[in-house]
Parts: C-alpha cells; structure tokens; sequence
C-alpha cells in the first residue's frame, strides 16, 4: 500500500511540477524544441523572462538557464528562421510580464 502512494505523489508531483530550467543546445537534432525570438511582443507565442534563481522558474514563461544538459527540463535550439522554430518567443524586462500568448504551444513546454 505504501509503494502504491508513493508512485501516486511522484505521478501527481511530474504533473503539477513546471519547473522551466533551460538548456541551449548547439545542434538542431539534440534539442526538445526549436525557438525562435521575435522582434515585437505581438508576435509571440510565449514571453520569457529570464530569472536569476533556478526556484523562480515556472512553466509560465520564467526561464531558468542551466549550465549543464543534465540539469535541464527542457533543451532548446535557437533557430535563424521564424519558419524553422516550433516556438516563438519574445524576452520580456519584467517578471510580470511573462506568460503564453498562444495557449495551443503550451504541451511543447511540458
């Protein structure tokens, strides 16, 4: 019975975790998704800040870059062309401002 609720909390735990830590790839075929920055807010699928602490970050557009691939729960590959990317973004200066503009990319995230 124990082990039953354990696998139940770390099930419910992956779900309800959406942590955003970071990792830039240098190569298009290891990266999970695709990005590409958009010059105006507008255009955007998803308005990332960058936050300063791993324990900031959430699945709500606050980005955390690691330094290690391991350290990562997502990689991405910044693309040169708008038609290349799966996911647009824009940075934002402020953490409020963070958050999807295009709801329909949010499982690329998770």
């Amino acid at each position: 019975m124990k082990k039953l609720v354990v696998i139940v909390v770390l099930v419910l735990a992956a779900f309800v975790s959406n942590a955003q830590k970071i990792y830039s790839v240098d190569y298009e075929s290891q990266a999970d998704v695709k990005v590409f920055v958009v010059d105006y807010e507008s255009q955007c699928d998803l308005k990332v800040y960058k936050v300063s602490y791993e324990s900031q970050a959430s699945g709500d557009g606050k980005w955390f870059f690691v330094d290690y691939e391991s350290q990562a729960d997502k990689k991405i590959f910044f693309v040169d062309y708008e038609s290349q990317a799966d996911l647009k973004i824009y940075f934002v200066d402020y953490e409020s401002q963070a958050g999807w503009n295009n709801s329909s990319k949010k499982h690329l995230m998770y």
